[in-house]
């Protein structure tokens, strides 16, 4: 990250923050599950997240890397969609949430004092299980973003770029004005893709995105993701192990631990490797067993 982009990297949407962060160096993750990334774009190390007393995931380390696409894959419950979540400080919205850890993006702690969490969710997006369009035109979601930043100028072409970028601006261009949530589930989910990539981020969070499309939308959300791997870092949280192996190039594989006297569940990275590794040559045995179908 240069100084610039650090620099932006703290302002919120109307001033900069006075004490810019000085920290921004990068330590390797040592966790045994954490996979070296040449071009890392999210860090994680030892990172464990609570609601209140109770610990939802823990000690998870490991190196996203940067234009490739991972999978978060696992039993319910394992806490997939919970340390997503952390990526992007969505967990700040619920009271009783809590990280410790440290979650770098291009070597700043993303909850540093003095980083704007606005700015967090700006440059790292999340699309979410179930298509949440605004019941606004399709023009009017995809400007949403870039008019609370403050955006004026250039929305036309924003909008169309974003809605090709999200290979659906064939399909609606004659019908902006109509509303988003007369489109199909599938164009819906597309829709919020390309409201997500309107305010330019450089990581897109996938949670289940396909768990509530048929198999067409499915294959099609799929190549785009595929299509969109050199423009964004996309990591993905997805019950459906076929997708996994199908779209990622990475695959993290986590699991519950049960506490054999409170019965508190809490989960766990048991391995993290390229998607071919964990498919075929899984270097956990519990990973094997959840992949051949043993459990989970």
């Amino acid at each position: 990250m240069t100084p610039e982009t650090s620099a932006r990297f703290q302002t919120t949407s109307e001033s900069k923050v006075a004490d810019p962060m000085q920290e921004t160096t990068t330590t390797p993750a040592t966790d045994a599950t954490a996979t070296p990334a040449t071009d890392t774009i999210l860090e994680v190390e030892d990172v464990n997240v609570h609601y209140g007393d109770f610990t939802a995931v823990r000690g998870v380390s490991m190196a996203i890397p940067s234009n490739r696409i991972t999978a978060f894959i696992g039993p319910s419950g394992c806490g997939k969609s919970t340390l997503l979540r952390t990526f992007n400080r969505m967990n700040d919205l619920i009271p009783t949430a809590r990280v410790d850890g440290s979650i770098r993006y291009h070597g700043v702690d993303i909850y540093g004092p003095k980083v704007d969490p606005v700015e967090v969710r700006r440059r790292i997006g999340i699309v979410f299980q179930k298509p949440n369009p605004f019941p606004k035109s399709i023009y009017d979601n995809v400007a949403y973003g870039p008019r609370l930043m403050g955006r004026t100028k250039g929305l036309d072409d924003l909008v169309e770029e974003s809605l090709r970028g999200a290979a659906l601006w064939d399909e609606v261009k004659d019908n902006l004005d109509e509303s988003g949530l007369a489109l199909s589930g599938g164009q819906q989910q597309r829709l919020c893709i390309a409201r997500t990539i309107a305010t330019r981020p450089d990581v897109i969070l996938m949670d289940e995105p396909c768990s509530a499309l048929d198999p067409i939308a499915t294959l099609r959300i799929e190549d785009l993701m595929r299509e969109m791997r050199d423009d964004y870092t996309i990591v993905i949280v997805t019950h459906n192990m076929q997708q996994a192996s199908r779209v990622s190039d990475h695959t993290a594989f986590l699991s519950v631990d049960v506490d054999d006297q409170t019965g508190m569940r809490t989960g766990e990275l048991i391995e993290f490797d390229d998607t071919e590794t964990i498919f075929t040559a899984a270097s956990d045995e519990r990973t094997e067993a959840y992949i051949t179908g043993r459990f989970g």
